[in-house]
């Protein structure tokens, strides 16, 4: 672990992205402790107020919207909300895609070539086209919509994880010790689980930390849409969606939104690479 983070601390991009990282979970952990107001908690009288420094009031550092409602609140309740879906769809997609790309590896055959070619056809569509139209399936009302979303950014984005490992399977299981583990009579499941899956452990945390901001993006992108998860629960697709109108009056409403999506995304992908770059140094220059 110390020799991670020493390599991590000699990398600034690395660096950098590992504190965005732990100030969006502290932030998402303890939001209701440090937000200053109710996510919902709104006052007519304060609507449209800007920024401090741009002539608005300090209890309102970055403003509010058309209802009132502290930005810098909505903001860090959001944050939650993105950790939430973040996580939980990157969870799904794991448990899903981890063991059919064992399977296909480890079984290959018949089995292997049916969930490569859906594999390869879900692969062509774009993942937010897929999630708008496995959404538009299942449909979402306001009770169940953060669960919902949740499982459909986890049926997703499976296949990216079963793609990554059925390849380090079929690259592990020529290995000798592989060998040496069917001579001593082992079973399959235990050759696969004991010795075959944690060999693929570094890719599966590379690609979960680099998931989490696709999962991310793609919450943001189907609340914008007005597809996501439902009020009164606040995001920050739907506060980008809710500002877009006033970008020439308004301007914060859609600005700030858009920064957290933009910079926790990016310190992801930094803390990911460098991560990649960590466990696998020959994938480095790849």
């Amino acid at each position: 672990m110390m020799k991670a983070f020493k390599y991590i601390k000699s990398r600034p991009v690395g660096l950098t992205g590992l504190i965005i990282i732990i100030l969006f979970f502290f932030i998402a952990i303890f939001s209701e402790y440090i937000s200053p107001y109710g996510p919902n908690e709104y006052n007519l009288r304060m609507r449209y107020l800007p920024p401090y420094w741009a002539g608005g009031k300090i209890e309102h550092f970055l403003g509010t919207d058309q209802l009132g409602r502290d930005m810098l609140s909505r903001l860090i309740y959001g944050s939650q909300i993105s950790l939430i879906v973040g996580i939980g769809g990157v969870l799904v997609s794991m448990i899903i895609g981890v063991n059919l790309g064992l399977i296909c590896g480890f079984y290959r055959g018949i089995t292997d070539a049916i969930i490569s070619r859906i594999i390869d056809t879900l692969m062509s569509i774009p993942f937010i086209l897929l999630a708008i139209s496995i959404v538009g399936m299942v449909g979402i009302t306001g009770d169940d919509s953060l669960l919902v979303i949740i499982i459909v950014l986890g049926l997703t984005g499976w296949i990216t994880f079963a793609r990554v490992v059925r390849g380090e399977v079929l690259s592990i299981r020529e290995k000798e010790f592989i060998e040496s583990a069917y001579a001593i009579g082992q079973k399959n499941t235990i050759i696969m689980f004991v010795h075959i899956l944690p060999n693929v452990l570094p890719s599966i945390i590379v690609l979960s930390t680099l998931q989490i901001a696709t999962v991310i993006i793609a919450e943001s992108s189907l609340s914008f849409l007005g597809l996501g998860v439902k009020p009164p629960i606040v995001t920050w697709g739907s506060m980008l969606a809710d500002g877009r109108d006033h970008l020439a009056t308004s301007w914060w409403l859609a600005t700030f939104p858009g920064i957290a999506i933009t910079v926790t995304t990016l310190g992801l992908i930094m803390f990911g690479d460098c991560l990649r770059d960590y466990l696998d140094p020959k994938m480095k220059n790849t």
